[in-house]
């Protein structure tokens, strides 16, 4: 979805009076960024959506991503890429492994009763793996990558 079809969207249930009110801009301005951008041979502005794309993009950090998921009380997982084409029972098997490693975890950081920073900070990378491969293994499914492994090419000697 492009930046201005997410703002048309936006613009359905906020109203542009507001949002120009609130971020002191003109309403002009917020109903450009509905359009689809001048590059695209509309009318429309760049948008901090459009913006804070590029900010990424040209970052290549995350952590823009991580901070704007956030102020939206959420958080961002990487899409996986490169998608092995592998069996299903073996993609469960991960997220199985991956399940049973954060419970494992918790299990020892909460065996004294009591949850350290540190602690915290482990759970939540566990947590966000467990995310990544389950994430991994949505993806296969919806691309079609789950069938019978391919044979391998056979090795020379």
């Amino acid at each position: 979805m492009h930046s201005h079809e997410v703002m048309r969207e936006v613009l359905k249930k906020t109203s542009a009076k507001q949002i120009a009110a609130e971020m002191n801009l003109s309403l002009s301005l917020i109903y450009k960024w509905a359009e689809p951008s001048e590059d695209e041979s509309g009318s429309g502005a760049s948008s901090p959506l459009d913006r804070v794309g590029h900010l990424i993009r040209i970052t290549g950090d995350a952590r823009v991503a991580q901070w704007v998921c956030e102020q939206a009380d959420g958080f961002y997982i990487r899409n996986p890429h490169n998608l092995p084409r592998v069996g299903v029972i073996p993609a469960t098997n991960d997220i199985v492994q991956e399940f049973a490693d954060m419970l494992a975890t918790i299990a020892r950081a909460s065996a004294d009763n009591t949850i350290s920073k540190i602690e915290a900070k482990t759970i939540r990378r566990r947590w966000e793996e467990l995310k990544s491969v389950t994430e991994g293994f949505v993806k296969a499914a919806e691309s079609g990558n789950f069938g019978p492994p391919q044979p391998q090419e056979t090795q020379k000697v």
